[in-house]
C-alpha cells in the first residue's frame, strides 16, 4: 500500500495537503499543543502560517483548546457532549474566552476615546454572575459571564469595565424568545466581535436587570451590553472606584460571601507569553476567515 493511500485512511488527515501545511498527521499537532498546555499564542501563531493550518485549527484545535482550558464550563454549555458542534464555531468561543473586545462609543454608552481589544492574561467566567444579567422571566437560561476587564481612563474618575459571556442553547433560550416577542430590532451598525453576526442591545430592549450593575460594581444605568444571534454577550460599564475602607474589607458586589466562591467558578484561563504583531493581527481576523 502506498503512503498516499495510508494517509487517506486516517480520518484526521483528510483534506490536508501535506505539501502546503507540512503536517502528515494531525495527531502530531495534538501532541505538540498538549505538551505546551495549549498555549494560546502558539496556537494563534500556527494558525497564521497558511490557510491549511488555519483550517485544521478551526476544525479541531480550537475545540481542544476550549475543552482543555475550561472543562467544567464546556460540560455545562454542551450538556456533557464537548465533542459535539458548538453554536456557530468553536473558534468564536475560543476568542470570547481569551480576548477582550475593547470598546467604542455606542448609542447608549459614550467613551472619550476607543479602548483597543487585547488578549487577556486571566479570565474567570461564572454562571452565578450570568444569572445577574437575566431578567426574572429569563432565569431558566444558563449564561456564563466574565469578570470585567478593567481599563483605566484619563478624564473620568471611573475605570472602564469590559465583560463578555455566552449562553447555552441560545436558540431555545427564554432570552431570545423574549426579544422576539417584544419585536426588538437588531442593531443596524453593530456586529458581534466574536462571530460577526448581528446583535440586540439589551439596554435598548429594556432587559438589563438592576442586579447586573451590582454584580459588576457599576452604577445603575452606567452599563450596556449586547447579545448576538449566536448567544455571545459582551458589554461595557463604568466601574465605581473603591474607597480606602473598601479596599481592606468586603465591598458591595464582592464575592467573599458569594456562592461562586469555594471553587464554583467554571473557568479560569491563563494565556501566557508576549504577543507578537503577527498574533495580534491574527486576533483581529480570528472569526472572519
Amino acid at each position: 500500500m502506498s503512503v498516499s493511500k495510508r494517509l487517506k485512511m486516517n480520518p484526521l488527515t483528510r483534506g490536508c495537503d501535506a505539501g502546503e501545511s507540512g503536517i502528515l498527521n494531525e495527531r502530531i499537532l495534538l501532541l505538540v499543543f498538549e505538551s505546551v498546555k495549549w498555549d494560546l499564542h502558539a496556537l494563534c501563531a500556527m494558525a497564521s502560517v497558511n490557510r491549511k493550518l488555519r483550517a485544521i485549527a478551526k476544525r479541531l484545535l480550537w475545540r481542544e483548546l476550549c475543552v482543555y482550558r475550561a472543562p467544567r464550563m464546556l460540560v455545562a454549555l454542551t450538556n456533557g457532549a464537548p465533542n459535539a458542534p458548538f453554536g456557530d464555531s468553536w473558534q468564536a468561543l475560543a476568542k470570547l474566552m481569551f480576548y477582550c473586545c475593547g470598546c467604542e462609543s455606542t448609542q447608549n454608552f459614550n467613551v472619550s476615546q476607543p479602548s483597543p481589544g487585547h488578549f487577556v492574561k486571566t479570565s474567570r467566567f461564572s454562571k452565578t454572575s450570568g444569572r445577574s444579567f437575566l431578567s426574572k422571566k429569563c432565569q431558566g437560561d444558563l449564561l456564563f459571564v466574565s469578570d470585567p476587564c478593567e481599563h483605566p481612563t484619563r478624564d473620568n474618575e471611573d475605570d472602564l469595565g469590559i465583560y463578555r459571556g455566552v449562553f447555552r442553547g441560545f436558540m431555545k433560550s427564554r432570552t431570545r424568545a423574549c426579544l422576539i416577542r417584544r419585536q426588538v430590532e437588531l442593531e443596524k451598525r453593530v456586529r458581534c466581535t466574536y462571530c460577526g453576526f448581528r446583535v440586540w442591545s439589551m439596554t435598548s430592549a429594556g432587559l438589563v436587570p438592576k442586579s447586573a450593575a451590582r454584580r459588576l460594581g457599576s452604577r445603575e444605568g452606567g452599563l450596556e451590553y449586547f447579545v448576538c444571534l449566536n448567544g455571545h454577550l459582551y458589554g461595557t460599564c463604568w466601574l465605581v472606584p473603591l474607597s480606602s475602607d473598601e479596599d481592606n474589607g468586603v465591598v458591595a458586589g464582592d464575592c467573599s460571601h458569594d456562592d461562586d466562591c469555594g471553587g464554583d467558578y467554571d473557568n479560569r484561563t491563563v494565556a501566557e507569553g508576549s504577543s507578537s504583531s503577527m498574533v495580534e493581527e491574527f486576533a483581529e481576523q480570528w472569526t472572519t476567515n
